[in-house]
């Protein structure tokens, strides 16, 4: 399994941001630390959740980043240079594999058209049927990630 780089984890943290405490994300989902929404047990964060510390932080954190490069390992068979990986990692934590999966921004992927495929990040800068200032922000320093691997 490929793991998602620093660039990328750095991404996840920079914009998740730390929360000892839950809160309600923009997509308005109970979300606690780097932006989990599972516990340690595999249940879904509840407004009730105890507060946790940066050292739970980061187990939750690691949790979920592991699923998200499994689910990158199945989306994209062909094996992505470490840039690319990493910015595809922050998206996909961000939005939820699914999403990944079915945009158009894969699909291009597959194809072998990834400049073209890098227009497709800015597509995603909506959370609850709005367009947020913040995930537009986040989707052009995914593109940026993602770009390096090309400029090489």
């Amino acid at each position: 399994m490929k793991r998602i780089n620093d660039a990328g984890l750095e991404l996840i943290k920079k914009w998740e941001g730390w929360r000892p405490s839950t809160y309600k994300c923009s997509a308005g989902r109970w979300t606690i630390g780097y932006g989990s929404t599972w516990t340690s047990s595999g249940a879904r964060v509840t407004e009730t959740h105890p507060d946790i510390t940066k050292e739970q932080g980061e187990l939750l954190l690691r949790r979920e980043v592991k699923h998200v490069e499994q689910s990158l390992d199945k989306l994209f068979p062909k094996e992505l240079p470490d840039n690319m990986h990493g910015a595809l990692g922050s998206f996909a934590y961000n939005l939820g594999t699914g999403a990944l999966q079915r945009s158009t921004l894969r699909s291009m992927i597959l194809r072998g058209a990834y400049e073209d495929a890098a227009d497709q990040f800015e597509r995603w800068c909506r959370a609850g049927g709005r367009k947020l200032r913040g995930l537009l922000l986040r989707r052009y320093e995914e593109r940026d990630l993602y770009l390096t691997d090309l400029s090489k």
